[in-house]
């Protein structure tokens, strides 16, 4: 009789546990594939919190990841075109009939220390349970593209979301259920086409492209980035009133310059994610300004960059110096000081925390890393595209010192 009892327990006790694993499916399954109301799905969580794990080695505390110099390196990359089936045509420079690899073969060496190259298993363990959101344009694109990349070589992500101009996505890795996101935004700010290319911005109200998702509380980490569109006419709004204008030469209108564009476009981003109410804990990196290396013209002129090898950093001091890409550079002090700005916020207020991603320097170097000419079929007239970056490439560094960042204890 005794041992009747003990029987019946234990299989009262393994049908509880089948049942609540089927549960447990069911419930992940229809969050999963439910319809979705915005550009992000909560996942149901299935998987217990993991407290952060490797942290920074000691050397990381005792350098600066963003100053240094690119050095040979016989490794290469962590990922070829034909090892990543989802780098996007436009970025496989080879497709396109780049020749030279040497690119390739380059490590960006901070000073006094060794920047770790990316480990897929590490990221996905910090990630665990969160949500990651690319909040910008498609050079912010280009860094996902990067990062899908390297995962893949991990595990393949499933496609979740896409808007109709396949702008703003959404994948899912179900064994860490870690949700990656773009959301799509040109400016960070509200911007309205008025004619085609010319644009009005309230550079006090934030799109509500990506506001939207991120007021819902339904972002645990966010990389924020803008500064190209800017490079064109624009109208500026402050409080519905117009203020002044970019490049529009016009004699009743203040026209100001790139920068300060940019760094109220900032200022109101900032400002908004650190008065979020659902964004307690929320870690934002800000992305300074990717630089272009239009050389002999610019975008729609003829402009070119063919280079094949790194600039080293007495170069980029004297291009500095001489003027060259000083508007770029300027763009990248605004950001950095709004960074400062709204890191005192934060901590006085106890609420959201801000780091730097300042990639500006590092990337100033490598004229070698853009498609080019080498970016779309070469019967079509066109334009070369020096502002994104060519996969494998350049670009897969901002990953690796993504993953240093988020493996800092402070964040």
């Amino acid at each position: 009789m005794k041992q009747l009892l003990e029987n019946t327990k234990t299989n009262k006790l393994v049908s509880l546990v089948i049942c609540l694993l089927v549960l447990t499916t069911l419930l992940s399954t229809l969050a999963l594939y439910s319809p979705i109301s915005s550009t992000i799905i909560r996942i149901v969580q299935i998987y217990p919190t993991n407290p952060r794990i490797h942290p920074l080695k000691d050397d990381y505390a005792k350098c600066d990841l963003f100053k240094g110099q690119w050095v040979e390196d016989s490794k290469g990359p962590l990922y070829t075109n034909t090892t990543c089936s989802t780098i996007p045509t436009s970025k496989d420079c080879f497709l396109h009939g780049r020749n030279d690899k040497e690119f390739l073969y380059w490590r960006w060496k901070p000073h006094r220390c060794q920047l770790a190259r990316f480990e897929p298993m590490t990221f996905f363990q910090i990630m665990r349970n969160k949500r990651l959101a690319f909040i910008g344009d498609s050079v912010a694109r280009n860094q996902v593209e990067s990062l899908l990349c390297l995962l893949s070589q991990e595990e393949a992500p499933i496609d979740v979301y896409k808007d109709a101009k396949d702008r703003s996505r959404t994948w899912f890795f179900p064994k860490s259920n870690f949700t990656l996101m773009v959301l799509w935004t040109r400016f960070l700010v509200k911007g309205v086409e008025k004619e085609v290319g010319v644009f009005d911005l309230e550079l006090d109200q934030v799109d509500e492209k990506w506001s939207y998702d991120v007021n819902q509380g339904l972002v645990d980490y966010a990389i924020v980035s803008s500064a190209q569109w800017y490079f064109k006419k624009k109208y500026l709004y402050e409080g519905g009133k117009l203020v002044g204008c970019l490049y529009c030469n016009e004699t009743n209108l203040t026209e100001f310059k790139v920068s300060f564009a940019i760094g109220k476009a900032f200022q109101t981003t900032l400002r908004y994610i650190n008065g979020c109410k659902k964004c307690k804990g929320m870690v934002t990196l800000v992305r300074t300004i990717s630089p272009s290396h239009f050389e002999n013209g610019t975008w729609r002129n003829g402009g070119h960059c063919d280079r094949s090898k790194p600039y080293s950093k007495v170069e980029v001091e004297n291009m500095l110096a001489t003027n060259k890409n000083n508007v770029e550079w300027e763009v990248r002090n605004i950001q950095m000081d709004e960074i400062e700005r709204v890191k005192k916020q934060g901590s006085i207020k106890g609420q959201q925390k801000f780091e730097a991603m300042d990639i500006t320097k590092v990337m100033l170097m490598r004229p070698d890393g853009h498609p080019g000419s080498h970016w779309r079929d070469k019967k079509k007239k066109g334009f070369n595209d020096c502002v994104h970056w060519c996969m494998p490439g350049p670009i897969d560094v901002w990953n690796d010192l993504l993953l240093a960042l988020l493996r800092k204890p402070v964040l």
